[in-house]
């Protein structure tokens, strides 16, 4: 079993911003991850989308940046920079070379202290959100997956019930003021943590991001605080959602409710999952493609939230002559078989090695590296998880994955979402 050691030096500056610094002398360039407490869980109910819309605003401009003038920055010295927003966090991140290090800090400074929030940039950003949407949710198949999931597995008024594009009726009704609120309350240095992960020296680091960021004031007012979330007990009666919509192929959605990120049972969800339907050494490609050639595909989706519950999803799409009813009942004996018995030993050993390599694939890079160390720092408090990835989840049994199995992929605590294609009329 191979086993990492990445350094972790950690400050806390005077406004509250947390700064940690990876030491790396072998990385070609300097990768600055900054993450913001603050995701679609974090939207007001009644305007839903604000987090994301956010991740468009801080390029529109601040007080020494003009609109899109980051990114060209960043660019013209041959670095990246980008950003996401998930249920749980929004990252803005550049890689640079090293001699721009400084630079990087002194934009994200910018737009922390000084973002420019007026009507124009307002509604400029706000139609790229409304148009993205259209794209990637409103005119492709299977784009209200996600939103149908949601709805399906989280009561209305959860935090995760609400897909972080947000809903374009509430796009519409936002108002500058109300965007202004959120921004004060949630885009501030003691709601935001910044990972560098680079060549130079830790206390370089720390000083340059105190010399930068640390300067910032808090802004007038509370911050925000995400609202306690209590965990959710499994389904009960098997809920099912069936659609039809003009999708390719007809699939089936099997999910459940799992734990959340950093959970105990955590790693032995993911591995009872990867056994039963990531790759082509699973068993239900073994015997739904492969075997039986009753499916076309098989698949896996595992959410990763952080607050109470996760959502995890076993996928299917029938070939014809086959329907969604039978992917089912298959997929619930190979859910309960391993329940049952567990996996065999050279199962285990297989989703353990495939689990490793993904691991250290995404750590190869400084910019991936960044982003995980400030999850585990942001989500969890703990950094430095990212050295004992790997242990964990060679500590998992086939035991635990059997527990992990019976317990949290019950099949009575199960929902299902079945696409169906439209017959023509």
């Amino acid at each position: 079993m191979l086993d990492v050691s990445y350094p972790i030096a950690r400050v806390q500056l005077d406004n509250g911003l947390a700064v940690l610094a990876s030491h790396d002398p072998l990385a070609p360039g300097i990768a600055v991850n900054l993450w913001y407490a603050v995701g679609s869980a974090d939207d007001p109910a009644e305007a839903t989308g604000l987090a994301h819309l956010f991740e468009h605003l801080m390029f529109a401009g601040s007080a020494g940046v003009a609109s899109g003038e980051h990114l060209a920055l960043v660019e013209s010295l041959g670095g990246s920079a980008n950003a996401t927003t998930s249920f749980d966090r929004t990252n803005y991140y550049e890689t640079l070379p090293v001699h721009a290090f400084r630079l990087a800090l002194w934009l994200e400074a910018d737009r922390l202290g000084s973002l420019t929030l007026d009507q124009g940039n307002f509604d400029t950003q706000r139609s790229v959100v409304q148009e993205e949407k259209r794209q990637r949710f409103d005119n492709v198949p299977y784009g209200d997956q996600l939103a149908l999931l949601l709805k399906l597995n989280f009561p209305s008024g959860h935090p995760y019930a609400r897909p972080p594009i947000g809903s374009m009726a509430h796009l519409d009704a936002a108002s500058l003021s109300q965007t202004r609120a959120f921004h004060q309350a949630w885009y501030r240095p003691d709601r935001a943590s910044l990972v560098v992960v680079g060549p130079l020296a830790d206390d370089e680091v720390f000083a340059q991001a105190e010399r930068y960021l640390g300067r910032i004031p808090l802004p007038g007012g509370p911050g925000g605080t995400p609202a306690p979330v209590e965990p959710l007990p499994p389904h009960e009666g098997v809920p099912r959602l069936r659609v039809q919509r003009n999708v390719p192929s007809a699939a089936v959605h099997l999910c459940w409710r799992t734990p959340p990120l950093g959970h105990a049972d955590e790693d032995a969800v993911a591995l009872a999952l990867d056994i039963l339907a990531a790759g082509q050494a699973c068993r239900l490609h073994r015997t739904l493609v492969r075997d039986k050639e009753a499916a076309e595909a098989v698949g896996v989706n595992d959410f990763g939230l952080a607050r109470g519950t996760s959502l995890s999803c076993l996928v299917a799409r029938p070939r014809a002559g086959h329907d969604l009813d039978e992917l089912e009942e298959a997929m619930l004996d190979a859910v309960r078989d391993l329940g049952r018995d567990g996996p065999s030993a050279q199962e285990l050993d297989r989703a353990q090695a495939a689990a490793e390599r993904e691991w250290f694939s995404q750590l190869a890079t400084i910019d991936t590296r960044a982003d995980q160390l400030n999850e585990d720092l942001t989500l969890l408090g703990d950094p430095g998880r990212i050295n004992r990835r790997i242990a964990s989840l060679h500590a998992v049994t086939a035991e635990d994955v059997a527990h992990a199995a019976a317990t949290w992929l019950d099949p009575s605590g199960r929902a299902v979402l079945d696409y169906e294609t439209e017959v023509p009329a």
